[in-house]
């Protein structure tokens, strides 16, 4: 994209979308954003808004179903900074929104503007639910991820009245000799198109933002290999990014977890000056 690499433009706008619309429904809170392994990174962010003033933090990971090689690596990134942290505010965590309804009602809703778009599934057609692979030993070792994406792909099977023939859920990205969780994405679009499949449907529920996994090896390469082996036809459904009903949800989610913290009342800043002052002058530092 122009102006910078996907993740990144789309998480910037999402997050400036969900602060309008938390404004809108009479929120006053500060809406930013962090990158697990970039810039900015998540200490520095957390440090800016300390300084700012914020004494209350929610931490959103933007991973719907919980993993602990992504979602815990936030909360362990975010712990590490509070250890280096004497003053500490207080900090709450999302675990996961893999079957939270406003998320689950804009998958759907994407999925059926694709197929209004282009049609709908014929009966030599198929939908693939395609979620970022994991080794299978994050499994035997007692990880969720596995049945969380499960549960995400039932469901919008069933929101989208789809019979257990016409889509599968499957997992990409495996690289390395280790067994990992199955079906696999990339052999499974092969031998559809092999057996004479004639339309695929790719949507990707567990990335909420475009990036360069979604944009290239599913909807770049994932073509080339469907088309290859036989296939006739194929999509990518974007990912959710600015859609209006996914920054709805998000709020609502947010609203959610901001909920049971005790009211505040809005300090004066004259009235903060002057209480600072005071304390200065009974042998506080400034």
């Amino acid at each position: 994209m122009p102006e910078g690499s996907p993740l990144r433009v789309h998480t910037e706008r999402q997050a400036t979308l969900l602060k309008g619309l938390l404004g809108q429904r009479g929120h006053r809170v500060t809406v930013t954003w962090a990158m697990r392994y970039g810039s900015p990174s998540i200490p520095e962010t957390l440090t800016r808004l300390k300084a700012e003033g914020a004494s209350r933090i929610l931490v959103v990971p933007m991973y719907p179903q919980y993993a602990a090689s992504t979602t815990a690596t936030v909360v362990d990134a975010c712990s590490a900074w509070l250890l280096q942290t004497r003053n500490q505010p207080e900090m709450r965590f999302v675990r996961n929104f893999h079957d939270q309804e406003g998320y689950l009602a804009a998958l759907e809703q994407s999925v059926r503007r694709h197929w209004q778009a282009n049609g709908p599934l014929g009966d030599n057609d198929r939908l693939l639910i395609s979620f970022h692979g994991l080794p299978k030993r994050s499994l035997d070792l007692g990880d969720p991820y596995y049945c969380e994406c499960q549960k995400t792909g039932r469901l919008l099977a069933e929101r989208l009245n789809l019979k257990p023939e016409q889509y599968r859920i499957c997992f990409q990205s495996r690289f390395g000799k280790a067994e990992w969780l199955q079906p696999y994405t990339a052999p499974t679009l092969h031998d559809w198109g092999a057996q004479g499949v004639h339309r695929v449907d790719v949507i990707c529920p567990g990335f909420v933002a475009d990036c360069l996994e979604t944009l290239e090896e599913i909807a770049q390469e994932g073509r080339d290999d469907f088309l290859k082996a036989g296939g006739k036809a194929y999509h990518y459904i974007p990912a959710l990014n600015e859609d209006d009903a996914w920054i709805g949800a998000l709020a609502d989610l947010a609203e959610q977890h901001l909920a049971g913290w005790p009211s505040t009342t809005a300090i004066d800043p004259r009235q903060l000056e002057n209480s600072a002052s005071r304390a200065i002058s009974c042998g506080a530092r400034s």
